[in-house]
């Protein structure tokens, strides 16, 4: 996607806005569209800003149309909390129609849901959750039109980027292209596989690229080979700059932590790809951002999504003439589950961990990142039921499921719960057995979403679980209402 508008182009006007502190969230003006030619508005700054009283506020409100303001204030009249989140997804609807020209927003084909608040675009991981509930509210017809924009964006990018932007084309975020497809295909009929096997082997190469020149002990991009031969992969970021929408935030984390920037820039980044951006769960100490090493680690949901991904490649191929796919991808996810056994099982601590592929030792952070075995069936009886007892002893609250063990402030850290992590855990331990205490997360999560809704007439981007009578917070700006995955994984619980 070369032919996009990118907004660092217009350096040094660019670095000049993102660091006077005349936006308060440095992802307004880079969802601003400039109103006319880019290189001409350049130019015109370069002139402007050399006389006396030159106004920077002045001269992007004269050059740029700034993003709407989110409206906050939809109200349903007070309706039941199901019949506003089926009505909520028109709200949350855009299209085609709507996007604007010659901005960073990424045309798509057809219309998509958006989560919510400043996130105005499509985002990868998000809408996974989100169809779940569009599911329930018979929406099949915009399940298909996300799909197919997911796919569109495959074909167009080699991948699904983090979202619609196109400061997000150096990264994607987790892989659930293939849970979607298979949620379509519950719907439609199995031969929506067969329909997006393009897509899907070529989002697969995308997170294997450099596998033919790799060697043991070495990664190349978002690929590792461990001593062993085995292959896991973990988050990364094709570019090593501060991110556009988070520009002055990670500028002065770089120089907070008397690194090299372009590393800290790297981690942060591969952080954001991951969705939990961010976490104690990527903090050397577990503690500081400062310490941020995502590249390092070798997460176990992410390779349990990829497992996902070539147990359904194989499945695609067994429908077809030529079987030797289907046993090359037979072999790849046998390969692969042993080695999340083998890595990112803690025997001692009987939890999934993250596997350090630098120190050559498992994480020692606990999160909930540790279901996703359960939730894809990789898990032994055995291990299912250790992870049973430590979600019930370390994680449960009277809201639901905090994500990790640790509260540093970071929004993917305690006291915060978030929806598709519930659901995540939720499955998984269904998927074993577990029926009370699924019955607990899920009623504690929803009894929290009813309450919030009853006091406010919203649903949330993420929810203190801890302490009922606070909201989630934490992270780099302020809790967001709206919201897709929260109100996708509240229709999907009532099923």
């Amino acid at each position: 996607m070369t032919d996009v508008f990118r907004i660092e182009t217009l350096s040094p006007l660019y670095e000049a806005v993102q660091t006077s502190g005349i936006f308060p969230d440095s992802k307004y003006f880079v969802d601003a569209s400039p109103r006319t030619d880019p290189q001409l508005i350049l130019e015109a700054f370069q002139q402007a800003r050399e006389q006396a009283g030159f106004n920077l506020r002045s001269f992007v409100a004269t050059h740029f149309n700034l993003p709407e303001t989110p409206d906050t204030g939809y109200q349903s009249g007070k309706k039941p909390i199901i019949e506003h989140l089926h009505a909520l997804w028109n709200v949350l609807q855009r299209s085609p129609a709507d996007e604007p020209a010659n901005s960073t927003l990424l045309p798509l084909p057809n219309p998509y849901i958006v989560p919510g608040g400043r996130f105005r675009e499509v985002y990868y991981w998000d809408s996974y959750f989100t169809m779940l509930g569009l599911r329930v509210s018979g929406r099949t017809d915009i399940i298909q039109d996300m799909v197919d924009n997911f796919a569109y964006l495959i074909d167009a990018a080699g991948f699904v980027p983090n979202g619609n932007r196109s400061y997000y084309l150096s990264r994607s975020q987790p892989p659930f292209f293939a849970l979607m497809v298979q949620l379509l295909s519950e719907i439609k009929g199995e031969e929506t596989l067969l329909h997006y096997r393009p897509q899907l082997e070529k989002e697969y190469q995308f997170w294997m690229s450099g596998e033919s020149k790799l060697e043991a002990g070495h990664a190349e991009r978002r690929l590792v080979a461990l001593e062993d031969g085995s292959l896991l992969n973990r988050y990364w970021d094709d570019e090593a700059t501060p991110r556009p929408e988070a520009y002055v935030e990670d500028l002065h984390l770089a120089q907070a932590s008397g690194r090299a920037p372009e590393e800290v820039y790297r981690h942060i980044r591969a952080a954001a790809e991951s969705g939990w951006d961010f976490s104690s769960r990527w903090f050397a100490d577990q503690s500081g951002m400062e310490t941020i090493e995502t590249t390092h680690l070798l997460p176990v949901d992410l390779n349990c999504l990829l497992y996902f991904m070539e147990k359904t490649l194989l499945n695609i191929h067994r429908q077809l003439p030529d079987r030797v796919p289907a046993d090359v991808y037979k072999e790849r996810a046998k390969r692969r589950k042993a080695a999340i056994q083998a890595y990112c099982w803690n025997e001692t601590a009987g939890f999934y961990f993250d596997y350090n592929q630098v120190d050559k030792r498992p994480s020692e952070a606990w999160t909930l990142a540790g279901v996703f075995p359960l939730f894809f069936n990789i898990a032994t009886q055995e291990q299912a039921a250790s992870v049973a007892r430590h979600l019930e002893d370390k994680f449960l609250k009277p809201g639901g499921l905090q994500t990790t063990c640790r509260q540093t402030g970071q929004q993917w850290d305690a006291p915060n719960g978030w929806a598709p992590l519930q659901w995540m855990a939720f499955r998984g331990l269904l998927n074993y057995g577990h029926y009370e205490l699924a019955e607990k997360v899920r009623n504690n999560w929803r009894m929290l979403n009813e309450k919030t809704y009853a006091e406010t007439g919203k649903m949330m981007e993420k929810y203190n679980v801890a302490d009922l009578q606070q909201t989630g917070g934490g992270g780099e700006y302020p809790n967001q209402d709206g919201f897709g995955w929260t109100n996708g994984v509240y229709l999907a619980m009532t099923r």
